[in-house]
């Protein structure tokens, strides 16, 4: 049995949830998000929460009943209050710097990288080298944030480079000098 999965997502004020042709559709004050839920599984829609039920006792089954409820619960957060994830800049003379909805990253390259925001997100630059990612869509945050983590990822033996906020990077030993 799925923990996960025998919990009701509660619904808060002003979200509204529909069902149609196996696609869960969530609309709440921040937007409104869609996605096609995995077989196998019964989503009962309430007044006050949503719950998810499986269809049969197939291993199958179960794993889906898990990733329905977590789909759903996460589209209801997203909708309601939204995901945030920051990232900082580690490293002398890296900076980024916001023009529209593109963000313009120096980070040790001859020249400097843009990179434009997919739509749903939305960017703010503390400082020159801490951002704060906002956005509904958990998987497209996440996946917006990873690119441009990849930009240039933390170096294990200065610890240079760019890195989620608390992120610990586990340092390196240099060589050890000449006698």
């Amino acid at each position: 049995m799925s923990r996960i999965g025998k919990k009701p997502v509660p619904l808060p004020k002003g979200v509204k949830v529909k069902m149609e042709d196996g696609k869960l559709m969530v609309t709440g004050p921040l937007g409104s998000l869609s996605q096609v839920m995995p077989p196998r599984v019964k989503i009962n829609i309430g007044a006050q929460e949503i719950t998810v039920e499986p269809q049969d006792d197939n291993r199958l089954t179960r794993c889906y009943w898990g990733l329905a409820r977590t789909l759903a619960a996460n589209m209801v957060t997203g909708t309601s209050t939204g995901f945030t994830r920051v990232l900082e800049l580690v490293g002398t003379g890296y900076k980024v710097e916001a023009k529209g909805d593109t963000l313009v990253f120096n980070v040790g390259y001859s020249n400097p990288v843009n990179f434009p925001l997919p739509k749903g997100i939305s960017a703010k630059v503390e400082k020159a080298n801490r951002i704060e990612f906002t956005g509904a869509n958990k998987e497209l945050l996440g996946q917006t944030v990873a690119v441009i983590r990849r930009l240039r990822p933390p170096d294990p033996y200065k610890g240079k480079g760019i890195k989620f906020a608390g992120e610990v990077i586990r340092r390196k030993v240099g060589k050890a000098g000449g006698r």
